[in-house]
């Protein structure tokens, strides 16, 4: 099957919008030539119409273009047009053939405002997406718009449901540290590490004592295991240290979270141009005594929060042609 094909397998849901006597430009060239553009870092309908211009030579190699690369109205026609329901389930049916998620891999399902979506005219405030995000394969996996009357807490579940996450572990900060994520995430036999806040009643407050009574004892009688890492570039010097323990028989509120086996701790010591910042975070866990897979995980999800402009772009994306 020729590049062309494969794509358009997965496409072949999608109906043109399109009058018989409208359609100078092929579909199956319209969307291809879109979602390459997208990729290679096009952010708007004129970026995908100059896009298709440099690569026409190349596009022609396995598509048709029967008149040449549609203009950039021709795009945004098209895309204002077609069923965005449509697209988008298409579109995650693509994705899931050329991004396997692999066993072990760490998701990280965070939310962001999109870029450029906030409409000031017209009073309308910016569109919030919650994405997930495979830190091996580097490419958003899915994403669902957050409703205005709802929150994170109802786009996340609605996210996993679409996904296929088995032996994955799913990382979300403290919003989405709720007792029914962490079931559908279990159901879907995949893992968890959920950052605490203070939104399950004193679950945050048990877990921190514990681990400040715990580090005045040095750990002694507890089941735990200790990790630590160090990074140092362009100024910034970091160490980081994380605690996991396994010993939860005195969590009052274990017995409410599906699959907990596990409670951590990470502290990071950040120096940047002589002036050294200390940051303590608590998490629950569905996963095993491991401090190093533990610390992947943490550390994997802290790289999306960081790399922000580079986390939107994927979901601004995502905005333009499935939503």
């Amino acid at each position: 099957m020729d590049n062309k094909g494969a794509f358009w397998h997965h496409f072949t849901d999608v109906q043109d919008p399109r009058m018989d006597r409208s359609k100078r430009h092929k579909l199956v060239d319209i969307l291809f030539i879109a979602v390459a553009a997208v990729i290679a870092g096009a952010d708007s309908f004129v970026e995908i119409e100059i896009y298709g211009e440099r690569k026409h030579d190349w596009l022609r190699e396995f598509l048709e273009l029967p008149n040449g690369i549609a203009s950039h109205d021709t795009f945004g026609r098209v895309f204002a047009a077609i069923d965005g329901s449509q697209l988008k389930e298409c579109f995650l049916r693509w994705i899931a053939t050329i991004a396997k998620t692999i066993g072990g891999e760490v998701i990280a399902v965070d939310g962001k405002s999109a870029r450029r979506s906030f409409d000031k005219a017209n009073g309308k405030s910016a569109i919030h997406v919650v994405s997930a995000w495979a830190s091996e394969n580097r490419i958003v996996l899915g994403q669902v718009k957050v409703d205005e009357k709802s929150n994170e807490i109802t786009a996340i579940p609605e996210l996993l449901s679409m996904l296929e996450i088995q032996n994955c572990i799913i990382t979300i900060d403290a919003m989405g540290c709720q007792r029914a994520i962490a079931e559908v995430i279990q159901g879907k036999g995949a893992d968890y590490v959920l950052a605490l806040k203070g939104n399950q009643g004193t679950l945050r407050e048990d877990v921190e004592l514990f681990f400040e009574d715990a580090e005045e004892h040095d750990f002694k009688g507890s089941e735990y295991e200790y990790h630590k890492t160090f990074d140092k570039d362009h100024g910034r010097i970091e160490t980081r240290e994380y605690w996991i323990v396994s010993e939860l028989d005195w969590l009052e509120q274990k017995k409410r979270w599906a699959g907990l086996r596990t409670i951590g701790m990470v502290r990071s010591h950040r120096t940047v141009d002589g002036k050294t910042t200390v940051e303590t975070r608590h998490f629950i866990s569905s996963l095993g005594l491991n401090a190093e897979q533990f610390g992947r995980a943490v550390r994997q999800h802290w790289g999306i929060e960081s790399a922000p402009q580079a986390h939107s772009k994927e979901v601004h994306y995502g905005l333009n042609i499935c939503a």
